[in-house]
């Protein structure tokens, strides 16, 4: 049955932000519809079962100071556990297997003194950097006319520093160095409160997660909406009105509203035709503001065997395609024991299945040992290879990106507002930044609609 009629918003995308958005909108008593072009909702979170065992494919962990979907969560009902982390963490590194505790791995001397050289300079960088109008800073130009991997090699770092600031890169923005901006990665870095609570567990970004998986967030919060969010329904243009008012048309039919939240990654606003075109800048935004690529793997094994070595599972890899692993296994104990890897999409998704399988055990392997070759599950997940809004896990914004596009990434424009965790100013790229920005596009068309 087509989608027919009129609402107060229209949410664009059931991702954690467009949820939120719609979520809020409902409160303060609007009329909301969301179309979602998935035939589900969550975005960029998705769950799956491995063993029996829900895993996410996408967003998976919260830390402290991400208030916002801590917070929804525990309204909703959905409980986190701490991420295991007891135990010595491996790094495989030139070649060699060694384990550490800390938050940077034991090295040889003369690389810890680099890493903390490059640490604090970088550090340094981010607090010149105002995260609401980055473009503003001193020497913003001069930081977003290079490349991470280029202001690397401008002071000097040295290659073993280079190659741990890649893997950061690559967990981070699903890309090399080499392609985005150093802008943007300080000004992301100090959106997350530094690179210490960026990368940890404990008292990091890393620190909890939900056993039951995040999808379950957004799946109750679409629940509580009903029947206005509405699946399967790609939106293909939205349409702005002389009288103020705009068409949304979808997959599955048409709405007209007062105001519409566009809740979705800054390169997919391409797919949607806006009539009157919009001023040019929003176009080159979307063109120069593109999804990163990166994948995942889990194996199950019958127990966490690598915890009888006194081992956490998390490590970290200089060779591909497992470059950084974690332990997200169900119990402290029993098994199942399952790890989880993020792994490099350049050489892992154009392979045929059974080989990904290969690559990413072998990987597991180099780490764990033998015993990793045999699961007795796997699963892996290419959100780069995805046909509808591929890419992720966030925005790897190039050079020159945030200097010449960056006052139009939420800007307002004729009813229509901007959401999506590239758009927020606290944990951007985090499932917290889109619970952030969906609230924060909800209070602006609030105070757009009630004439505030």
């Amino acid at each position: 049955m087509g989608l027919q009629g009129s609402a107060d918003a229209v949410v664009v995308g059931a991702g954690f932000a467009g949820l939120a958005a719609a979520r809020e909108l409902d409160r303060l008593g609007y009329d909301v519809v969301v179309l979602e072009g998935r035939d589900r909702v969550g975005g960029r979170s998705s769950t799956a079962t491995i063993a029996g065992v829900p895993v996410d494919l996408g967003g998976t962990f919260i830390g402290p100071t991400q208030d916002a979907v801590e917070e929804l969560a525990a309204e909703l009902g959905c409980a986190t556990v701490p991420t295991f982390s007891g135990g010595k963490n491996l790094i495989r590194w030139r070649g060699r297997v060694r384990s550490y505790r800390s938050t940077i791995p034991r090295l040889s001397i003369i690389e810890l003194l680099d890493v903390s050289r490059i640490q604090w300079r970088f550090e340094r960088a981010c607090r010149r950097v105002a995260v609401e109008a980055p473009w503003t800073a001193p020497h913003a130009h001069a930081l977003d006319s290079l490349s991470l991997d280029g202001w690397l090699k401008s002071v000097h770092a040295s290659a073993g520093t280079r190659d741990l600031m890649a893997i950061m890169s690559r967990v981070t923005w699903g890309c090399e160095p080499d392609a985005v901006s150093m802008l943007h990665a300080v000004r992301y870095v100090r959106a997350a409160g530094g690179l210490d609570r960026m990368l940890d567990v404990e008292g990091g970004a890393q620190q909890s997660r939900f056993p039951g998986g995040t999808q379950q967030i957004a799946i109750r919060m679409a629940e509580a909406l009903g029947s206005r969010v509405v699946l399967d329904a790609a939106v293909r243009s939205i349409e702005r009105h002389s009288d103020g008012t705009l068409t949304v048309t979808s997959d599955r039919g048409a709405v007209r509203a007062k105001a519409v939240v566009v809740a979705i990654p800054p390169e997919h606003r391409q797919a949607i035709e806006f009539s009157p075109e919009l001023p040019a800048e929003y176009g080159k935004l979307a063109q120069h503001w593109p999804q990163g690529n990166l994948s995942k793997a889990y194996a199950a094994y019958d127990k966490p065997f690598w915890r009888a070595k006194g081992l956490s599972g998390e490590a970290l890899s200089d060779e591909g395609p497992v470059f950084i692993t974690f332990d997200v296994s169900p119990s402290d104990s029993a098994g199942p024991g399952i790890l989880l890897g993020f792994v490099d999409a350049r050489s892992f998704d154009a392979l045929p299945a059974a080989q990904r399988r290969e690559r990413a055990l072998s990987g597991f392997a180099g780490l764990f040992g033998d015993a990793a070759l045999s699961p007795i599950d796997y699963l892996d997940h290419c959100w780069g290879a995805e046909d509808f809004a591929p890419g992720g896990p966030t925005a790897a914004v190039p050079p020159g990106s945030w200097t010449t596009y960056g006052p139009w990434l939420r800007k307002p424009i004729d009813g229509i507002y901007w959401a999506g965790t590239e758009t927020a100013d606290a944990w951007t790229g985090f499932l917290d930044g889109a619970v952030r920005s969906g609230r924060r596009a909800a209070d602006e068309v609030h105070r757009a609609l009630a004439g505030d």
